[in-house]
Parts: structure tokens; sequence; C-alpha cells
């Protein structure tokens, strides 16, 4: 499908002021717009503006999801901090959380809030920059909706819970691993059916045992009907450590659920106890460390800056150009994307709905127009 760039100003002026017509206290619509759009300068077209009207507004305007979000603190000490979002904007979560467990480090060397009855809070690794920017290691993780199979099953009982870890660097770019313990995420999928776009094969599979073959929106339709699964990184069995992928995501899930008693698996379907839809009602969890306290953040990031450049020197396969270390792509394609984001077809269709619902035919122009 042809895709148009909209510049920044104009995107990020857009999604802000939909977020705050949608109810969202401005603040709050600032911060939701600069995770989500983050998403799009990094090259993650999965969680970016595809998911704007889809994942929240829609969301916000169906009841199952609040504009305003109440942050509480349930429980607090000076190192650790348990949160409840109360279905609010899971950005907003995500960001207060991660602040404040930065906030604890900074002071007592680490810290670690966790939270529940949140909703989707976008790219974990936005969580994970927000850690090294402040000079600190990051970790962040969420659970979701059950689409992933455990190794020898077919039924989707946990979600793609990201492992997202982050390190700070002296390169221009920190070291920021942030992925799925699936092979790949739902969002990918969303996308891929957006585009016309066959899935990998090997990435889904079936009540049959047998990888799933197809396109995007058939993939979407079963896993989303029970009749197919998404595969743990590793992939299907255990002679290529589908049990490693297996085993990360059971330990996401326990993170995001068992220290601040939180929904899991099943319950995170969006059907509450009498069938009727609910907000996701998802857990995440934030640790900070800093570096200061143990041989000071510059010593960190030359030493890990080290590590990242021995690595990228070593051999590389015949035919293979260079070798790249976690979020050296991201950065590169945020430098190359000075001009804007790309939207496709079916998400421009989206967006002028959007503006024509809330009143910004007369302020906001799009290229497709």
């Amino acid at each position: 499908m042809p895709s148009c760039v909209v510049d920044w100003k104009t995107i990020t002026g857009f999604v802000t002021e939909a977020f705050i017509k949608y109810g969202v206290p401005e603040a709050d619509a600032k911060i939701c717009a600069d995770i989500l759009l983050e998403s799009d300068r990094r090259g993650i077209e999965s969680h970016g503006v595809n998911r704007f009207k889809s994942m929240y507004l829609d969301r916000i305007k169906a009841g199952v999801q609040k504009a305003v979000t109440d942050f509480e603190i349930v429980k607090e000490t000076p190192t650790t901090a348990v949160v409840d979002g109360h279905d609010g904007m899971g950005q907003v979560v995500g960001y207060r959380s991660m602040e404040l467990a930065i906030q604890k480090a900074k002071e007592y060397g680490m810290g670690m809030v966790v939270a529940r009855n949140s909703c989707h809070y976008g790219i974990a690794g936005y969580y994970t920059s927000m850690a090294t920017k402040a000079g600190c290691i990051g970790m962040t993780g969420t659970n979701a909706r059950p689409t992933v199979a455990p190794t020898w099953g077919t039924e989707g009982v946990f979600g793609t819970n990201p492992l997202t870890l982050g390190v700070p660097t002296d390169e221009p770019f920190d070291f920021n691993l942030d992925c799925a313990t699936s092979i790949t995420q739902n969002g990918k999928i969303e996308y891929y059916d957006r585009i016309g776009q066959d899935v990998i094969p090997g990435t889904v599979i079936g009540e049959d045992g047998e990888p799933f073959t197809g396109s995007g929106g058939e993939a979407l339709k079963r896993i989303r009907q029970g009749s197919a699964a998404l595969v743990t990184v590793g992939g299907v069995g255990e002679a290529l450590g589908g049990y490693k992928g297996y085993g990360f995501a059971l330990f996401v899930e326990m993170l995001c659920a068992v220290l601040q008693d939180g929904f899991f698996c099943k319950q995170l379907n969006g059907v509450d106890e009498n069938g009727n839809k609910c907000a996701p009602r998802l857990g995440h969890f934030f640790i900070a460390i800093d570096t200061d306290h143990f041989l000071g953040e510059e010593l960190c990031r030359k030493k890990a800056g080290d590590i990242l450049r021995e690595v990228r020197a070593s051999r590389k396969a015949p035919g293979a150009e260079r070798i790249y270390t976690a979020g050296e792509k991201e950065y590169e394609i945020r430098m190359s994307r000075t001009d804007g984001v790309p939207i496709n077809e079916s998400v421009q269709g989206e967006l002028n709905d959007v503006r024509r619902e809330i009143g910004l035919d007369s302020k906001y122009t799009f290229p497709w127009d």
C-alpha cells in the first residue's frame, strides 16, 4: 500500500490534541503522544500510529479504558513501590512508574516499581531509555492478552511478554534490547494484516501442532479465535531452544503479577467474570540501577561502549556488511526519519475518521488530502 510521510510537528500536534479531545489531561496526552510516536521514530511501526485509534482511542470510547489515569501508590518503601493504574492510560502508568524507580535508584542505588490494572504501555524500550538517559541500567516488562503457546502446547496461554533491558554507553546510542519473548508480536501480525503480507513460517502454530502459513489477516483471525497461537523465541518444540523463550515469558508473567497481586494469563483476555468486555488489566515492572552507586556513570558508559565496539569488530559472516548491537538500528532509523512518520493507506483512513469526529478538519491537513 502507498504510504505518505506526515511531518513530526503535524502528527505530534494531531495525536496530542486527539488524546485531549478524548478526555486525556494535557500533560498525560503529551506523554502518551511522545511514547506512541517514539515507536515510529525508531521504525517500530507495529506499536506507533498504526495502533493509535484501535488500541487507545477506541478503547477509551468503548469505556474499557479510562482517559484520566488514577495513579495510586498502594505500598511504598525507600527502594520499592506497588502502584495501581485503575485501568488508566498505560503510557502514563509506565512513565510515572519508571520515573519513580529512577528517583529511588538515584537515592538508594536501586529502585523497583510494579504496577497492576494498567493498559497497553507502548514500546517497552521507551522506559529503559528513560533509565539509561539518567545514567541507570533499566529493565521493564509487561504481560499481555493470552496469545502465545507454551512449549509443546498449541493454545495461547500467556502474552508476548517483552523482557526489555537498557545499559548506558558512551556511544551515540545506548544498549537497548526491546523484544518480545515470542518470535513475533501481535502488533506485527496486525501490521502484516494492514499491508497484506503473509506471516513468517514458524512464528505461528495451529491447533494441529503444525506451523501456520498464510496471510497476516488469517493468522490474526485464528489467534483471536483461539485456533492458532504465537510461538516463543526458539521456535516450536525444544530442538532450537523454544523452552528458553517459554521460560523467559513465564518469568515476565510472574514479575507482572506476583508482587503486585495482579491478573495473569487467561485473566487478561479482555473479558470480565460475567463475559463482558473489560479493561486489559495488565501488569508491568520497572527496575532502575544507578551506575553512580557502583563505580560511576562515566566508567560504566565507557566499559559498555568498549564491549559493544569489540563485538561489532568481530569476524563477519560471508556476505554480511556489519554486525549490529541492540539499539543501533533503531538509532539509525531515528536519525534518518527527520521528515516525519510514514503512514500507510489504512491508517490514513483512520486518522481521517478521527480528525472528522473531533472537529479538526480545518486545523490539520495531511499529505493525502
